[in-house]
């Protein structure tokens, strides 16, 4: 087991380890044994949400487990049909039901659909489902500085976290600084830039072999020192326990300024821009 991952501290004061595990696409019995096998390498932070369909093996892989519930931390998210005051709250408490857990201690809005304009109105219920015990600490996924503005402006709550695209070939500069400045933490979803090739970037192997790592391990280095909490998928032991092996380690100035300049305007993996997007 691994237990030298550092922890971070959210603005409401729920401590979250540095690095988690990303859970979409991992279903059913084999996605039970993956998240299992995630929890017994020393992962404690699983993210979920609504519309992976997977919150029942979230339950399912933490009962298993040799780690007490309350030493694990678990995210879910509101899906963007569902941002109706009333449709939010039940579908918190339907999202509970399937994970049958008592509590989530994360729970974020996943997109902010600013066409649909019911982000205050999601972001209320969250406030109150937080107040009633069913989450711990509320956050954000994909929200723009003029969404996270207006947040803050009308509710007086600032978020917690704000989830959003970040890797290599996006590095989120502006967001990241942002997110800082109001004390939001950054996590980073599709940190090793699922569907691109990155993998491949001959600029971070050259770093790899200089830091006899793999490249995944010198991506997740970087979202480290950025600052950002990235939560990198796998099912394989192997890599779950290599992605939590970045903390012996550091890249210098000139290798992180190397990897973030790999950034490209249209480094989205797909064209999802939170200004005009809509998440079903």
């Amino acid at each position: 087991m691994n237990t030298s991952i550092p922890e971070i501290t959210l603005n409401d004061g729920l401590t979250l380890p540095a690095v988690g595990l990303g859970t979409y696409d991992l279903r059913g019995a084999a996605g039970v044994q993956a998240m299992t096998s995630a929890i017994d390498m020393g992962y404690r932070l699983l993210d979920s949400a609504f519309n992976y369909e997977n919150e029942g093996a979230v339950g399912e892989a933490i009962r298993r487990s040799s780690v007490s519930r309350n030493q694990l931390l678990v995210t879910s998210k509101l899906p963007g049909r569902h941002q109706k005051y009333e449709n939010a709250i039940y579908t918190i408490q339907e999202s509970l039901y399937r994970s049958k857990l008592d509590y989530y201690d994360l729970f974020l809005i996943h997109w902010p659909n600013p066409k649909t304009d019911l982000y205050v109105e999601a972001w209320q219920a969250l406030i109150d489902a937080k107040k009633w015990g069913l989450i711990r600490s509320i956050g954000v996924c994909n929200f723009l500085p003029e969404h996270l503005d207006r947040l803050i402006k009308e509710t007086g709550v600032a978020p917690s976290v704000n989830q959003i695209e970040l890797h290599p070939y996006f590095s989120q500069e502006e967001q990241l600084a942002y997110d800082k400045e109001k004390k939001i933490v950054t996590e980073s979803w599709s940190p090793l830039g699922r569907a691109n090739n990155v993998l491949q970037n001959e600029t971070i192997q050259q770093i790899a072999n200089t830091h006899q790592k793999t490249i995944p391990q010198i991506i997740l280095r970087w979202h480290i020192q950025l600052g950002a909490l990235p939560i990198p998928k796998s099912s394989s032991p192997k890599r779950q326990l290599d992605n939590l092996n970045i903390f012996d380690f550091s890249l210098t100035e000139e290798e992180m300024n190397q990897i973030s300049n790999l950034t490209r305007p249209d480094g989205r993996i797909a064209d999802q821009d939170p200004a005009v997007y809509e998440e079903f």
